[in-house]
């Protein structure tokens, strides 16, 4: 089995890594990408907003790079994680942190996955069990019975979420599922931080509703603003349909994922006001999209400003995710200051997702750095949000680890270990056999009944029809 080794592009102007196979070529990119690598440095033209803190001095963390520079070393660090957060959270756009990547930065994606990774360990997936498709464990024991009692953060509310999508499942009582949870860096973690630290986490796909709504990949406007409703900014029905839908048809239903979530932020950023703080969302797969859905929501509302001129940062960590909106969600995302790092897979096609053909990097025509031009459809094409970090893996033996959280991780923990041995090492496969086997046993075309929006309902729709949505749920499963 060929070693893992890292494959440095020489260019200067990319805010880009790739760890790969030894035999693997570095890939050919270019300069001004959008969506795969791709922030130039900084120029006159890059202008900072009112809000944005301008840094005058070098940042423990320039220091450092420029000192590993000039010595040659890529290895070691010396600067605290409380000195330099704010650099670590992105408020340089990871500017010289990914290529090479930073020790520091490393560090943190690492904690944040493994924050991600939790969901999963926590999720209930027997039947059987009282608690299926919800988290095993009560909101003040979770991180303790996974075994992170020590991570030096207290959940305060876990997150459910309402596609308006009905497909009957075993346990029909509420449509609303367990998806993540929202917590906050304990007084002891403030010391080592820097700050306080909200974070908000999200699991990827499992449930029926759910791998249907990732299907629905039709762009439609995101309208989360009530006072400006921004028609340009559109993002894909399926995520914004799990991100806001509720159970109000039902007496005791819950609220909708968006509601809580605002609600428990707006508690909390009330709760610590004075004190530095951060808010911090992680997300895997179809979790990156309610990740950044929320990230959008929080700026867009405005409730992470603490006065006229300062703003509390939102970074999203996102790990396998696909594209969530359009070019027009991409540039007020940018204009609003949200910080997104994607943590990808070249191999992985869910990262490709949806748009995968028709999407904004596809249909943009790049001249020169002075000049460019953008097709009038462009618009209406998927785009990437954020600065890209590429990892390179895959198995044979197992393809579907391309899409793996826990392959992820160990390969940034380990990035010169073969693929196969990372295998090994992953205990969390047996939650994807697990959920792959719920789904084949849950859809079938006699008890599959969706409420879907047009063109998909319709009375009309002949079992043909049926049988392919069926078909195509399936085909999506990693």
């Amino acid at each position: 089995m060929a070693s893992m080794n890292i494959h440095m592009p020489n260019t200067t102007n990319l805010n880009h890594v790739a760890f790969s196979e030894a035999t693997t070529t570095t890939r050919p990119l270019r300069s001004v990408c959008i969506g795969q690598v791709c922030l130039p440095k900084r120029t006159k033209l890059a202008t900072a907003s009112p809000t944005k803190q301008t840094v005058v001095i070098a940042s423990p963390v320039a220091n450092e790079v420029a000192a590993r520079a000039s010595s040659g070393s890529s290895t070691g660090t010396t600067t605290s994680l409380s000195q330099s957060w704010r650099e670590i959270q992105g408020s340089d756009n990871w500017e010289n942190l990914v290529d090479p990547l930073h020790p520091l930065l490393r560090q943190e994606i690492i904690r944040y996955g493994d924050f991600v990774k939790a969901c999963y360990c926590a999720f209930d997936l027997d039947p059987n069990s009282k608690r299926y498709l919800n988290c095993k464990y009560g909101k003040k024991n979770m991180l303790r019975e996974i075994g992170m009692e020590s991570s030096g953060y207290e959940i305060t509310k876990y997150i459910y979420a309402t596609p308006d999508i009905n497909i009957p499942i075993q346990n029909g009582e509420s449509c609303g599922r367990w998806i993540g949870y929202v917590a906050v860096a304990t007084d002891e973690a403030v010391k080592r931080l820097g700050r306080r630290d909200i974070i908000i986490t999200f699991r990827g796909t499992v449930t029926n509703p759910e791998w249907v709504a990732n299907l629905m990949s039709s762009l439609t406007p995101a309208r989360l603003d009530p006072h400006n409703e921004r028609p340009d900014v559109k993002v894909e029905s399926g995520f914004l349909s799990l991100y806001t839908s509720d159970e109000s048809d039902s007496k005791f239903g819950l609220g909708s994922c968006r509601e809580q979530l605002l609600s428990e932020v707006s508690r909390l950023l009330n709760k610590y006001k004075g004190e530095e703080l951060s808010i911090t969302l992680a997300g895997h797969s179809m979790g990156s999209s309610l990740a950044l859905l929320l990230a959008y929501d929080i700026t867009e509302l405005g409730l992470n400003r603490v006065n006229s001129s300062t703003k509390t940062p939102v970074t999203v960590f996102s790990f396998g995710g696909p594209r969530v909106g359009n070019s027009g969600f991409k540039r007020r995302c940018e204009e609003l200051g949200v910080k997104v790092l994607r943590i990808v897979n070249v191999n992985d096609p869910i990262t490709k997702m949806p748009g995968m053909v028709f999407n904004h990097e596809n249909f943009r025509v790049l001249g020169s750095e002075r000049l460019s031009f953008e097709f009038p459809w462009s618009c209406s094409c998927y785009a990437h949000v954020g600065v890209e970090l590429v990892l390179d893996f895959f198995n044979m033996q197992n393809p579907s680890c391309v899409h793996d959280l826990g392959t992820y991780i160990s390969l940034l923990k380990c990035p010169k270990r073969p693929s196969m041995e990372i295998q090994r090492d992953y205990q969390g496969g047996e939650i994807v056999n697990k959920a792959k086997q719920l789904l084949a046993n849950m859809m079938s075309v006699q008890n599959l009944n969706l409420k879907l929006p047009n063109p998909w309902r319709s009375s009309t729709t002949t079992a043909a029809e049926r049988n392919m949505v069926n078909l195509q749920v399936q085909s999506q499963r990693t």
